[in-house]
């Protein structure tokens, strides 16, 4: 059996607030550092051989907390970053509406279809991220792996553990410092945990 745990990043600073941040690199606030440090505390004692993390500071100083607690070496692994929303990032939810109104429309109503200008698409963030799991778990078979991502990937892993469609992605709740254990046992997953909260 390969074990992972996939942790959302803890919640970031106050100018993160009602933004499309995707790739803009946000801090964790006090609030997510003691997040994380609480999930960190709930994985102490699992055998977590590595962690792999996206490149985004929130995601990195969130690994480290769990990697402190834990002794693991961090991956930063680019693929397991957020969603590029291209010309959207940074600017607030209403001054996407106000500037981009099609746009806005065609996310809100089809969020797994549209591409984003200068961006990318739902489709290639999902093959970008599956690539890199099917790279990772073959190198760790039989151990415990922990990523420490984003809810953008954590929702594509657990959907393809559940062969879920695209358009029943929004579905899957994920909180900040969000615990989720997705275990393979002769190439099955199964969706042990979900969205738990240390």
């Amino acid at each position: 059996m390969t074990r992972f745990w996939i942790i959302r990043h803890g919640a970031l600073v106050e100018d993160a607030r009602n933004r499309c941040y995707g790739s803009l690199d946000f801090s964790l606030s006090d609030t997510g550092r003691a997040q994380m440090a609480r999930a960190a505390e709930y994985l102490a004692t699992e055998p977590i051989s590595a962690i792999y993390t996206s490149s985004l500071n929130r995601a990195f100083e969130s690994a480290r907390i769990v990697a402190a607690r834990t002794g693991c070496a961090i991956h930063a692994t680019p693929e397991l970053s957020e969603m590029n929303f291209g010309d959207l990032e940074g600017l607030s939810y209403d001054e996407i509406a106000a500037r981009h109104p099609d746009l806005y429309r065609q996310w809100m109503e089809f969020p797994t279809e549209t591409l984003f200008p200068n961006g990318e698409s739902f489709l290639q963030m999902r093959d970008r991220v599956l690539r890199a799991f099917d790279r990772i778990r073959h190198q760790h078979e039989g151990e415990t792996i922990a990523f420490v991502t984003h809810a953008g990937v954590i929702r594509i892993l657990i959907a393809w553990a559940l062969n879920m469609p695209d358009n029943c992605l929004f579905r899957l709740a994920q909180e900040h410092a969000a615990l989720n254990l997705l275990t393979l046992t002769d190439g099955l997953p199964i969706v042990q945990l979900l969205n738990h909260r240390a």
